[in-house]
């Protein structure tokens, strides 16, 4: 037998550079929902006491699109839960600095195609790679440290707003360490749970007696809750190890857009491409051809051609088709690997436009993805988790899947087939 340790992080939506994503997104979307066919490429910054965005954008000037950006910002602060001048950061004293100005016309004319008047197909809206993964080993084909330590920082947003832990403040991480034995998840071996709180709980200020009182509620009301099954004796905890975390958020460090892409993807197992996600609109590869690969990857896998698949394309700026389509199933492929790439190709639009209209993604979802990871969460807004395209990648790939592993697999994901 092989023994590994793989660990993956995540973080809550009241981190310092979650928070800057959740307004890049939260702009995006005031956007989109009065022009579908906007283009933004929103970056925040915040630190104590300030919040600065800057960015480019582009709106179809006959619809008279007016968006009040403080407004938005100073919401998404108060949603997160910024909303008490104690906390050090509040979305009624923090000072907004914006700074949006027109998509460069270089660029316009390479993603909005014009011939004598007439538009063409959509080009990428930047060159660059970008990654899709999905494994066999979650039912949620999520590799199971990220999965585990997104649902942790889950769970601990939802006992700070369901008043469970009113002592908890909105900043906080998580970290779950797997014990793999010849590649399959058997066990947690390390949970790590850092999170802001309140300086005096249930009336205690004395800084051991406040660790003790943290320490058994994030077993029993954060980590238990969700990795029970996986836990046993001999899992080590590690709960606010520095002992306090008083001081969080844009007041403990600074945050930025983009800052967070393991945290927003797969934790380290699967790949990324040199672009983050938040605040770009669909025609922008980086984010669009990201959600693709995933969707692509997670079709294979559940088509019985992998056990694990990780995809990769790649764009040139103002070209509509990629460059490369490449499919590594990691050893796992029941299928030559080159067959399944052709499959794809053939069953999937690559293309900007033909990404957009197959997630329906010219629509306000974004502020949603900000947070809590861009896959594995079976959501309506999160179109590229649907599995619906098995039976024609096995026709396409042309072999035959045997029917009892066809049939497993349908069942374990039938509610995400017929969405």
């Amino acid at each position: 037998m092989v023994t590994h340790l793989f660990t993956s992080e995540s973080v809550t939506e009241g981190h310092p550079d979650k928070l800057c994503d959740r307004i890049s997104d939260s702009i995006l979307d005031a956007y989109l929902a009065q022009d579908p066919e906007a283009h933004l490429a929103i970056e925040t910054m915040a630190t104590t006491g300030m919040v600065l965005v800057a960015g480019e954008l582009k709106t179809d000037t006959c619809k008279n699109v007016h968006v009040d950006t403080d407004k938005v910002i100073r919401q998404a602060v108060k949603d997160i839960g910024y909303d008490r001048p104690e906390y050090g950061f509040d979305s009624e004293h923090i000072c907004v600095l914006s700074s949006l100005h027109d998509q460069s016309a270089d660029i316009d004319m390479g993603v909005c195609r014009q011939k004598k008047g007439k538009k063409l197909a959509t080009g990428a809206g930047d060159q660059g790679l970008m990654f899709g993964y999905a494994t066999d080993e979650t039912p949620e084909m999520m590799p199971l440290p990220i999965l585990m330590a997104q649902k942790m920082a889950m769970q601990l947003a939802k006992v700070r707003k369901d008043g469970t832990l009113p002592w908890l403040r909105p900043d906080g991480k998580t970290q779950v360490t797997v014990e793999y034995v010849d590649g399959v998840p058997k066990r947690i071996d390390t949970v790590v749970v850092s999170t802001q709180h309140a300086p005096v709980i249930d009336g205690e200020s004395d800084d051991e007696k406040v660790h003790a009182i943290i320490e058994k509620a994030m077993k029993e009301k954060v980590i238990r809750p969700v990795c029970g099954k996986w836990i046993d004796s001999k899992t080590h905890f590690h709960i606010n190890p520095t002992g306090r975390f008083v001081i969080g958020g844009p007041c403990g460090d600074s945050g930025l857009t983009g800052r967070k892409i393991i945290v927003d993807t797969y934790g380290g197992m699967g790949r990324h491409g040199g672009g983050a996600f938040s605040g770009k609109d669909p025609t922008k590869v980086d984010r669009s051809a990201a959600y693709m690969c995933r969707y692509i990857a997670k079709n294979i896998v559940a088509a019985g051609l992998a056990k694990q698949v990780e995809v990769q394309v790649a764009y040139a700026i103002g070209v509509a088709h990629p460059v490369s389509v490449l499919v590594d199933t990691k050893g796992t492929g029941t299928v030559d690997e080159d067959r399944i790439a052709k499959a794809v190709t053939e069953v999937f639009d690559l293309s900007p436009d033909g990404i957009m209209e197959t997630l329906n993604l010219r629509r306000p979802i974004y502020a949603k993805t900000s947070a809590y990871g861009h896959f594995g969460r079976n959501e309506p807004e999160f179109t590229w988790e649907k599995v619906d395209k098995v039976d024609a990648l096995i026709k396409a790939s042309g072999v035959k899947v045997a029917s009892k592993a066809k049939a497993k697999t349908k069942a374990r994901n039938g509610a995400k087939a017929s969405a």
